[in-house]
């Protein structure tokens, strides 16, 4: 599969673009303070809860990422 070089062909491109890592990222904050929340609530230290926040939102952020370039990639 060969790269895609991101070509604006309007400023609507360019907004929908925008607003795809505006959501991931929210979708990514809040699951990482889910999971912070949870680890707290189970009885872990801040530090273990902060850490598994952290892990959580990278996580999440990745696969979020991978879903819209697929997405993208299919409609293009």
């Amino acid at each position: 599969m060969q790269m895609k070089e991101l070509v604006v062909t309007s400023p609507y491109t360019a907004v929908i673009a925008l607003l795809a890592v505006s959501v991931a990222v929210t979708i990514a904050m809040l699951a990482a303070i889910m999971a912070g929340l949870l680890a707290r609530a189970d009885g872990a230290t801040r530090a273990t809860a902060v850490s598994r926040g952290g892990v959580t939102f990278a996580a999440t952020l990745t696969l979020v990422a991978v879903v819209v370039a697929t997405v993208a990639d299919i409609l293009t």
